[in-house]
């Protein structure tokens, strides 16, 4: 169970608790209506924990039909949309995207004809942000001619003509009528994880009001029931409780508690951006597999939303709907969420139809074969083992290829027939009672991430510069912290980055896109000092280093170190070091002495998994390690080029706990240098690669937490390097790029190379040669707002 510390993590003041949720599967044509009475037709509030399944289709949450359609749907490109009038009149569509199925979003829709001013008669709200529309807004005074009108058929989960159907799960549905009210009537922002979590709603509701918190599972009559106290109950249609893969009374709830026998919280489901030319369905509880895909492959299967963490045990069941025998169900590690093709390098343990086993591409015989069974899998991190269970008889537990990693849960085909698979990961009851001490896959049950809110450690500050000394604040939702490394962007203009740290002293400027060596206090402007809440910016003239240019834009990335630096002496080299063992980062100076094998300090504790190096005293290239790439290889940070040996920048000799090796060749003897070291920080920080397919549907990459900057560089060829951030993206898609080895302003590719940051990782959406191209080998780094456990779905 969840300590104290880890309640504390989740919960806002208050801790208010949703129970429930019911699902609404599109394949069964579900839906809720009831008969409107005579309301306020001027002013309303409709607020809802939505979780998505089906992407890529028009799907309807609310509407109230007569002659026309009054209602808010997702569009077909996964937009919000509110309509009036049937959508010929009045229709306000969102630019973002939201396409997030691994989690909850609070979605608000606030509703004020009486206002002056048009772009207040109706808002949209999600977690808690304001979100802009495009479209017409209704007249002032405008009366709506189906919502609250008398005697109007009014549903939730379709179009009220009774098509588009909703696939996913809501939650605490609350409509007001007579108000029009702001978020903070049914949620606040989380004073320890920064994110948006749900209150109760504690004013009236008028006449049509109500609240569903589909807490009565008596029924499919009750689970319609309205908890207002108003009476407005609603009619539940082609909703199920009866047993198995149909049963949609859920505990999937966008609050974790105890609340159950295996908890209650956001619930893993099929991961509907990662299917591979495959489908889900059922509110991604049912995945069907094409036909054809290399049985062994866990690339080619589906994968859970979620991973197991390294320890622990944990259960699920899945069902097949159709079945052959080149059927498999089983775990497969997270590695393998970034790749489309081969198992080099995935940890796998299959479990096929025909009774064998398969580990990591290697078939021998197992156990009893099986169709449409209920198929247990019972996975002990702990022992190193994995058991698979046929209608809840142990077929033998199975050594796992290595109990250090994260799985999760897949199932893939290998032949001519396409194949069908029912899950249950806990969000409802069982089939069979697990095997004792074993946890479902829920938010829950998750260890409490080591950094609560990524703001306490990395920031991704924007700004406007106003030609004169001024201080940017990087405090997000009251966590700020004083930076110890600020990296700053024009993003107007082609002006050069501008690199500095409290080590070297912040007004020593260094510069990712030139081979420059060090300028201290350079006249383009520059950060001045850093304070507890983030830096000082200057005025200067108009260069390459310029900060703080009136009028243009700029964004500030910074990360905490450990302030005033340290002698270490645990290399050859004596080195300067503030170090964060908490977040995983530390800056680091030392005076080169011209050895070959020279060893210098990190301060660290663990292996970093990546390292930026620098010359401060020379005109010389950036070099980069990254663990992908291993330590026979060096990227660059001030040019395109691909990775190369660069004459054995490493010395051939990964880095350690305590220790970095520089050869010759990058060793100058008598000059000052720079490091920059990163280690990954589960649920804070992920270092990692992927291979493209330069499609639409591009690759996935789990990180486990919701990005707040993500930087990428093919390596296989040249390429940009690319900095994404969620401060100048608040919504998807992530289409605003910034380049380290540019001087270039920023370019904004929201049509033609968008790609997505989620609750739970990044998804790619188009054939992009920087980060996307066919077959390309890429590495990244990712930093994040919060970690899984707490986040909501972007």
């Amino acid at each position: 169970m969840p300590g104290i510390q880890q309640l504390l993590n989740i919960y806002p003041s208050g801790g208010y608790q949703i129970a429930n949720s019911l699902r609404f599967r599109s394949s069964a044509s579900a839906y809720l209506n009831r008969t409107q009475a005579s309301g306020n037709t001027q002013k309303f509030t409709l607020s809802q924990w939505v979780k998505r399944g089906k992407l890529g289709a028009t799907q309807y949450l609310f509407t109230a039909f007569n002659a026309s359609t009054d209602g808010i749907d997702f569009s077909s490109a996964d937009q919000l949309e509110i309509f009036f009038a049937n959508g010929s009149t009045y229709d306000l569509i969102t630019t973002s995207v939201y396409r997030d199925p691994s989690a909850w979003y609070h979605i608000v829709v606030s509703v004020d004809t009486t206002q002056a001013t048009a772009a207040n008669r109706v808002q949209l709200y999600v977690n808690g942000v304001s979100i802009s529309l495009t479209g017409t807004q209704p007249t002032q005074n405008y009366n709506f001619p189906n919502i609250n009108n008398n005697a109007v058929a009014a549903r939730i989960g379709t179009q009220s003509t009774g098509v588009n159907y909703f696939d996913g799960y809501l939650a605490d549905v609350n409509f007001i009528d007579g108000q029009a009210l702001t978020p903070s009537s049914f949620g606040q922002i989380s004073t320890i994880t920064g994110v948006w979590q749900p209150i109760a709603y504690s004013g009236t509701y008028g006449t049509n009001g109500f609240k569903l918190n589909f807490s009565n599972g008596t029924s499919t009559t009750t689970l319609g029931y309205d908890s207002s106290g108003n009476g407005n109950n609603w009619t539940t249609n082609n909703i199920s409780l009866t047993s198995g893969s149909t049963y949609d009374w859920m505990i999937d709830s966008p609050t974790p508690f105890a609340g159950s026998s295996y908890g209650v919280g956001n619930y893993a489901v099929w991961n509907a951006i990662k299917l591979q030319g495959n489908s889900a369905s059922n509110a991604n509880l049912t995945a069907t597999l094409t036909a054809g895909g290399p049985p062994y492959l866990a690339g080619y299967g589906v994968r859970s939303t979620m991973a197991a963490p390294s320890s622990g045990k944990w259960y699920c069941e899945i069902t097949p709907v159709s079945s052959d025998t080149w059927s498999y169900v089983g775990v497969t590690d997270i590695n393998g969420w970034a790749t489309d093709v081969g198992n080099s390098g995935q940890y796998s343990v299959l479990y096929r139809a025909n009774g064998d086993k398969n580990v990591n591409g290697t078939a021998s015989s197992y156990g009893a074969s099986y169709t449409t069974d209920t198929i247990g899998i019972a996975l002990d991190i702990d022992s190193g083992t994995v058991t698979f269970y046929k209608n809840n008889t142990s077929q033998g537990a199975i050594s796992l290829p290595s109990s250090t990693i994260s799985y999760c849960f897949v199932v893939s085909n290998g032949n001519a027939q396409a194949v069908s698979f029912n899950a249950n990961f806990g969000q409802r009851p069982f089939a069979y009672t697990p095997p004792s001490g074993y946890k479902s896959l829920c938010t829950y049950n998750l260890p409490a991430a080591s950094i609560v809110n990524g703001a306490s450690y990395m920031a991704a500050t924007t700004y406007t510069g106003n030609g004169s000394t001024q201080s940017i604040t990087n405090t997000v939702n009251g966590v700020s912290f004083q930076p110890d490394f600020v990296w700053v962007k024009d993003r107007t203009q082609a002006y050069s980055h501008s690199l500095s740290d409290s080590v070297r002293g912040v007004t020593n400027v260094l510069r990712s896109n030139l081979t420059n060596a060090e300028a201290a206090t350079p006249s383009g402007g520059y950060p001045s000092t850093t304070t507890t809440t983030g830096f000082t910016v200057v005025a200067g003239s108009t260069d390459a280093a310029n900060v703080n240019l009136n009028g243009d834009t700029y964004v500030g990335w910074q990360w905490k170190a450990n302030g005033t630096a340290v002698s270490n002496t645990a290399g050859s080299i004596t080195s300067q070091v503030s170090a964060n063992t908490t977040a995983g980062f530390s800056v680091v100076t030392y005076t080169m002495n011209g050895s070959a094998s020279a060893t210098i300090g990190h301060g660290l504790g663990v292996k970093p998994a990546m390292i930026i190096f620098k010359d401060r005293s020379s005109t010389q290239e950036w070099g980069v390690y990254h663990q992908s790439l291993g330590a026979t290889q060096a990227l660059s940070l001030n040019t395109t080029g691909a990775a190369n040996v660069w004459n054995g920048w490493f010395n051939n000799t990964e880095p350690t706990s305590s220790v970095m090796t520089l050869s010759r060749n990058n060793n100058t003897s008598g000059d000052l240098a720079l490091a920059y070291c990163f280690a990954a920080i589960p649920g804070y920080s992920a270092f990692g690669s992927y291979t493209g397919n330069g499609s639409a549907d591009g690759p996935f990459v789990f990180t486990n937490f919701r990005p707040r900057w993500i930087m990428i560089k093919r390596t296989d060829t040249t390429s940009n390097w690319v900095i994404v951030d969620s401060s100048r993206n608040v919504y998807n898609p992530q289409d605003l790029n910034l380049y380290p080895n540019l001087s270039a302003a920023e370019d904004d590719y929201t049509s033609t190379y968008p790609f997505d940051m989620l609750s739970n990782g990044f998804k790619f959406r188009a054939n992009y040669g920087n980060v996307n191209s066919s077959g390309g080998t890429y590495i990244y780094a990712a930093f994040a707002e919060s970690a899984f456990i707490n986040s909501l779905a972007r």
